[in-house]
Formats: C-alpha cells, sequence, structure tokens
C-alpha cells in the first residue's frame, strides 16, 4: 500500500476521533466545548503534521530502493559483459592456436612428402647399382673361368683336395712326432708304469662325513643340555662354531659342522658337561676352553702316533704337530693323516722293491699332504704351503722337491718323487676313498666363512645349518650395534655377488658386551 493512503488513513481516523468527542461533549458547558475544538484542532494539526513525516519518510525510503535496485541490475550488467568479453578472448586464442597447429601439420606434411620422395630416388639409385655390381661380379667369374680354364665348381673342388692334402701331411707328421716322444721317454714311462702297479697295502677306508653323534645317559640329559629358553645350546653352539641338533633320536644328539676339529671339540665338550653335571653357560664356556687346551695335546699326540707307527726318525716337532692336525682334515672325504701314511707306506715299499732311497720315499709320503694343515689359515696352494714347511724345518731337498711334484706342478726331480706321486694316485683311486661331492660342499663353507671373516672387527665366524645360516660374532669395542645391522647387509651382498648357492643364507650378526671383575 501506498504511504500516502496511510496518511489519509490517519487523518480520517483523526477526525472521526473528533466528531465522536465533540459529540459526547456537546452536552457540557461552552468551556468545555471550546477546549474540545482547540483540543480537536491541536489534534489535527499533529496528525497532519505526522502525516507529512511519514509521506517525506515513505518517498524517500521508496527512493533508495529503487537507487539500489537500478545499482544492483548495473552490477549484473557488468559481470555479464565481463564474461561475454572473456568468453570472446579465450575463443579467439584458441583459434589462433588451431591456424597455427594447421600451419605446422602443413609444413610437415610438405616435409614427408620430399622426404618420401628422396628415398623413392634412393631406393631406384640402389636397384642401379646392385644390377651393376652383380653384372660386374658375373664378368669377373667369367672372365677368371676362362683365364683359368675351370668353371667355379671345379676350381672349388680344387682347392677342397688341396686342404685335405696338405691336412693329411700335417696329421702324418704329428703322429710320427708322438711316435718319437714316446720312444724316448719308453723307459722312463716303462718304470713308471711298473712302480704304480705295485700294491702291497690293503687299508679300509672310511669317507670322513659332516656329522657326530653324541650319545646321553637318558633323554632328560637333552632338556638340560637345551637349558631355559635355549640358553645353553646357544651358548654351546656359540662357542664351538658347530650346529647342535636335537631330535627324536633317543639318548643322543646330533652336531653338524664341515669342521672335523670343530665338531670333535663340540662332542669332548658336551661329553665332559654331561659327566660333571653343571651345565649352564659360564660352566659352558670354560669346559670349553679347557677341552680346546686337552685337544691340541690329543693333536700333538695323533702326530706322534703316525710317527712312531711309520717308523720315521727326526721329524722336527712342529711337523709332527701339523701331522697331528691332518688327522681333523678331509680331502674329497678321505681323513688326510691315513691319506698320508698310506702314501709314505705305498712309495717306501715300491723304492725298496726297486732298489731307491727308502727313507726319501717314506719321508716325502708322510710329508706330501702336510699344506693341507694351514692351507685354510695361509693363502697359497697346500703343495706351495707343504715345500715352505719342509724347507723351513730342515727336511732335505729331495723330499722337498718330492713334495712339489706329487701334482706334477714341477717336472719330476727324481723316480722317489715318481714313486711319491704314484703312491697318491693309488691311495685317492682306491673304491670308497673319497667322494667329490662331499669336498665340494665343504669347499663351499670354507668360502662361506673365509667372506664373512674379510669384514674388521669379525671375531669369530661359524657356518651352521649345512651352509644355510652364517653365524658372525664380533668384537663389541670395534663394532656398534647400527654397525652390526650394516656388517649383516654388507656380508649378505658379498655372499650374494661371490658365491653361488642354493636356496638362501642367514646371516646372524652377534654382539656381545661382557664387563669382567673380581672381588679380592
Amino acid at each position: 500500500m501506498n504511504p500516502v493512503n496511510y496518511v489519509g488513513i490517519a487523518v480520517i481516523a483523526v477526525l472521526l476521533g473528533a466528531v465522536v468527542v465533540l459529540l459526547l461533549k456537546r452536552k457540557d458547558s461552552s468551556r468545555r466545548a471550546v477546549e474540545a475544538q482547540e483540543e480537536a484542532r491541536a489534534v489535527i494539526a499533529k496528525a497532519r503534521e505526522e502525516g507529512e513525516k511519514i509521506k517525506r519518510e515513505a518517498t524517500l525510503e521508496a527512493r533508495e530502493k529503487d537507487l539500489a535496485r537500478q545499482n544492483e541490475f548495473e552490477a549484473q550488467n557488468r559481470e555479464k559483459q565481463r564474461k561475454l568479453n572473456e568468453t570472446e578472448r579465450r575463443l579467439l586464442s584458441k583459434e589462433e592456436n588451431l591456424e597455427r597447429r594447421f600451419q605446422s601439420m602443413e609444413r610437415k606434411e610438405k616435409d614427408f612428402s620430399q622426404k618420401e620422395r628422396r628415398l623413392a630416388q634412393k631406393e631406384k639409385d640402389l636397384e642401379v647399382e646392385e644390377t651393376k655390381i652383380a653384372a660386374a661380379v658375373k664378368k669377373a667369374v667369367e672372365e677368371l673361368e676362362r683365364i683359368s680354364g675351370m668353371t667355379q665348381d671345379e676350381a672349388k673342388a680344387m682347392l677342397i683336395k688341396r686342404i685335405e692334402d696338405e691336412a693329411k701331411l700335417e696329421a702324418i707328421a704329428t703322429v710320427r712326432r708322438i711316435e718319437e716322444e714316446a720312444r724316448e721317454k719308453a723307459a722312463s714311462s716303462a718304470r713308471e708304469i711298473m712302480s704304480s702297479a705295485i700294491q702291497r697295502s690293503a687299508a679300509e677306508h672310511v669317507v670322513e662325513t659332516t656329522v657326530s653323534v653324541v650319545d646321553l645317559p637318558s633323554d632328560d640329559m637333552k632338556g638340560r643340555i637345551i637349558g631355559r629358553e635355549g640358553r645353553n645350546i646357544r651358548a654351546l653352539e656359540m662357542a664351538t662354531g658347530v650346529d647342535i641338533i636335537v631330535d627324536d633320536t633317543p639318548e643322543a644328539v646330533i652336531l653338524s659342522s664341515f669342521d672335523p676339529i670343530r665338531r670333535e671339540l663340540a662332542r669332548l665338550s658336551i661329553q665332559k658337561l654331561v659327566t660333571d653335571g653343571r651345565i649352564h653357560p659360564a660352566r659352558i664356556e670354560d669346559i670349553v676352553e679347557s677341552v680346546k687346551a686337552d685337544l691340541e695335546l690329543k693333536i700333538k699326540q695323533e702326530g706322534e702316533s703316525a710317527v712312531l707307527e711309520l717308523k720315521v726318525r727326526d721329524i722336527h716337532p712342529e711337523l709332527i704337530k701339523l701331522l697331528g692336525k691332518l688327522r681333523y682334515r678331509t680331502s674329497y672325504g678321505q681323513n688326510v693323516l691315513q691319506h698320508t701314511k698310506e702314501v709314505a707306506m705305498l712309495a717306501a715299499m715300491m723304492a725298496r722293491e726297486i732298489g731307491l732311497d727308502t727313507n726319501v720315499a717314506l719321508r716325502a709320503g708322510l710329508l706330501h699332504d702336510i699344506g693341507k694343515a694351514v692351507d685354510r689359515d695361509t693363502e697359497g696352494t697346500h703343495t706351495e704351503l707343504g715345500v715352505a714347511l719342509a724347507r723351513k724345518y730342515g727336511e732335505s731337498e729331495k723330499v722337498c722337491q718330492a713334495i712339489a711334484s706329487h701334482h706334477r706342478d714341477i717336472d719330476f726331480p727324481s723316480i722317489e718323487a715318481v714313486l711319491v706321486q704314484a703312491a697318491d694316485t693309488l691311495s685317492a683311486a682306491r673304491p670308497g676313498a673319497r667322494r667329490e661331492l662331499l669336498e665340494t660342499y665343504i669347499q663351499r663353507l670354507e668360502k662361506l666363512e673365509e667372506i664373512a671373516a674379510s669384514f674388521e672387527g669379525v671375531s669369530k665366524v661359524f657356518a651352521l645349518q649345512a651352509g644355510r645360516e652364517i653365524r658372525i660374532i664380533v668384537e663389541s669395542q670395534k663394532i656398534s650395534d647400527d654397525r652390526a645391522v650394516l656388517l649383516a647387509k654388507e656380508t649378505a651382498a658379498k655372499i650374494k655377488n661371490e658365491l653361488d648357492y642354493p636356496g638362501q643364507i642367514k646371516v646372524t650378526v652377534i654382539r656381545e658386551m661382557r664387563a669382567v671383575e673380581y672381588a679380592r
């Protein structure tokens, strides 16, 4: 409703009110009538004034609203115009891009057409050249056939016949040379064959294995060997480097290791622990150290027994110790000490039969593999190491030369050296004496330990679980915990790069810190 209408209604209402008042007060006195009239006029005036005010305010409000709507409309128009301009600009830009792309494609199409024409021309030129070359070759062959008076097939046949003749001549010359060399070596070959055929030793052979069995008084002892949460068996494995297998075998545990010395150390230690009855990590370490000392004495005794059995005199004490170590060394599954004793006896028998120096043959046969006692710890072949040890400890030059030639690394210096080589072959060739797969397996485990021991800070290395695990004990002063983790990764990477093996190999690095003090 228009504000003016509100004002009219207000005025009418006021007038009606005044009329009513006048009618009601008509009976009053004239004074009251006058006052009423004045009051009515004042009310009417006031009403008119308020009506004008309301009218002005309503008019002003209406103008403001119209102005606001007009401004909003103009702003909307400007925004729409801006969007239209932006859209138009983008369309123009896209149109320009499309135009540039179209022009680029036209240029590329022209370039492609030109290249295609050039390639077609080159193909035609090549065909022409091939035709010319074929004609030239044909002409050259015809000219050669005319000059030689033979066809191409006849020339090939003549060339093949000439090559066959030359090959036959070379074959005949080679046969003659071999026959001449055989005649020259007939005497020495006959003597060697005769000495190799002499066999008067019937030794028994047992192929060494990589496991040992330790008998126990009862199955209850297995639990004591394992210890609480396996601490005893872990201490034993760590101290001896042997994998101890406790299975369902009644009253027995199995020791697995490629190193016979380690197996013997573990076997004697367990037997001593069972007898002692006190089985705990500290006692285990004491027992293992004690057994090591006893084992060294036993090794010396084994060497002395071999020397006494063969009645060899004036052997250096260090060579006797090394001979004892061969009791715990195998070659292709054959015990090396037994092998050397047999070689010494065979060589001495053959030397006696054909009238040679028995003492040289006996000593060389006994010491021919002495290098195998140290070849795991020293660089070089066992032959080179054996010669060096023999010379170091006062053996004669004849003995040293026989040791050096027993694998034909050098020419045989004497008949005694030939006898040592023949005896070595006879001992190794006996049925059941050697087993190649076992030696290959042991060499792989030795290489595995060698790789792990090549890192700085490594104290001990043990190959366990038939080579499926390598256990590395490091020095806590040199290797930190973080460095131990890195060492395990580096060792695994080096094994992967340098060794061929089936399956996977677990690398375990053990770092243990101990503080020891004595109360006095």
